[in-house]
């Protein structure tokens, strides 16, 4: 009776499937997935950080803080599935650097793609070298006459425009900046202990406005004069909001991917997908008859699954995906192999079809627990450690590990019991039969 109902069950799931995958296509068009630039078309652009003023402690959260800001200006365009990532990289010369990846599917044209990173400002706060006339410094370099940034733009939670000005007087158009805790405490320690000492603004590396601390200012904000219009302290204030950069950062390569090699390649990772699917399932029932003609219903439901993860997750799709879904169906009858030898081997020692079974998979069980941790330990490595095409087949590989113990263990146990046939006379014995025996 429990077989039936479990039966019942399994079809029930492939049918709900089999609904979910009619209404994805329907509802997402042609493509239900999240696809990678690779498969999609696309721009990745690789930027150099500039870390000379950022203490060695800073740079991990600087450059996360230059991650989260280029991903916030990136999202306002509205670009699809962005993915905006650091990366630590050594170069020709021996010296690591840091870098910035920021790929943006859909947008095939470079020069659009630069222009949505865009010239953020790079904000910094330096105080006046001690004993430096303040006349000078027009006339030389910020790191000649100014100590490294105390504040950068990393620590700014907002900015908004004011006009400033006295009773008669046109107001001044200014931009006012209001610092995030960590900002603002840094800011008042600094304005309290440097009072009569010159404190230099600074908007991409030129000075904006040089004044004398008159006192402390406890409450973060801090305001920027430097004779604009109300225009240009408006467009200040909004860039400024979008994101200024916590340290400065230089395009150093570009890459393309055209819609067409994108589809293409959906395309033939397609077909490798279903020559793989077809040639498994037929090796299964040429080899292993009627238990690989179920191994090849549990793979149906194995894959139905799995891809219905990869849009829940939501999983993004690239070539190494693809590569890893097809490698998993493979592992995925490695299980079904392992018991149905063992049930033969049992089969074979004057048994019972249910005890066969039954034995068979409790001495399958070890070996197959093992060799899917130990792949899942391998997936769990190359996601931790890997960059974001290895992290991609990481997943996908992990997924299938987990999904294809399941199908395994307990879909294709489901039917071998439900069979409730002798497998040890007659024309049942050649069904249980593998190879070219009986």
């Amino acid at each position: 009776m429990w077989q039936t109902r479990a039966i019942a069950l399994i079809i029930l799931v492939v049918g709900a499937g089999i609904g979910w995958w009619t209404h994805s296509s329907q509802t997402n068009a042609t493509r239900p997935f999240k696809l990678g630039l690779d498969l999609s078309g696309g721009t990745q652009l690789v930027y150099r950080a500039n870390l000379d003023a950022i203490k060695g402690s800073d740079v991990a959260d600087s450059m996360a803080s230059l991650r989260d800001t280029i991903e916030r200006r990136v999202n306002l365009f509205g670009v699809s599935e962005p993915i905006v990532q650091t990366e630590h990289a050594g170069t020709l010369a021996g010296s690591p650097e840091e870098r910035l990846l920021v790929e943006l599917p859909g947008v095939t044209d470079t020069q659009k793609a630069i222009e949505l990173i865009g010239q953020t400002p790079v904000l910094e706060f330096r105080m006046l070298k001690a004993g430096v006339d303040q006349t000078a410094v027009a006339s030389s370099t910020i790191n000649e006459l100014f100590e490294p940034a105390a504040i950068t733009g990393k620590d700014l939670k907002s900015a908004e425009l004011q006009f400033q000005g006295g009773a008669g007087a046109l107001n001044e158009p200014v931009v006012v900046l209001h610092f995030d805790s960590e900002g603002a405490r840094i800011f008042a320690e600094l304005t309290k202990n440097n009072v009569g000492r010159a404190f230099g603004m600074f908007l991409d590396g030129v000075a904006i406005s040089v004044p004398v601390i008159r006192e402390a200012i406890p409450d973060g904000t801090a305001v920027i004069s430097g004779g604009f219009t109300p225009e240009e302290a408006k467009e200040l204030a909004r860039n400024l909001n979008y994101g200024a950069l916590p340290v400065p950062i230089e395009l150093i390569s570009t890459q393309t991917v055209s819609g067409t090699l994108g589809d293409e390649a959906v395309r033939d990772g397609i077909m490798a997908g279903i020559w793989g699917i077809s040639a498994v399932v037929l090796f299964m029932i040429l080899w292993y008859r009627l238990p690989g003609l179920l191994a090849g219903f549990a793979l149906l439901l194995y894959i139905i699954v799995v891809l219905a993860l990869f849009q829940l997750i939501p999983v993004t799709l690239t070539a190494a995906g693809i590569a890893a879904f097809i490698l998993s169906i493979g592992m995925a009858v490695d299980a079904n192999i392992l018991i149905f030898e063992r049930t033969k081997e049992e089969l074979q020692g004057g048994k019972n079809t249910s005890d066969a079974i039954r034995e068979g998979f409790a001495r399958a069980w070890p070996s197959i627990r093992d060799s899917n941790i130990s792949s899942m330990i391998t997936a769990v490595i190359l996601f931790w450690f890997g960059t974001s095409l290895i992290k991609g087949f990481a997943l996908v590989f992990g997924l299938g590990v987990l999904v294809s113990m399941l199908t395994a263990i307990s879909v294709s146990r489901t039917f071998l019991f439900a069979l409730g046939i002798d497998a040890r006379i007659g024309f049942s014995r050649f069904l249980f039969g593998s190879g070219l025996k009986s």
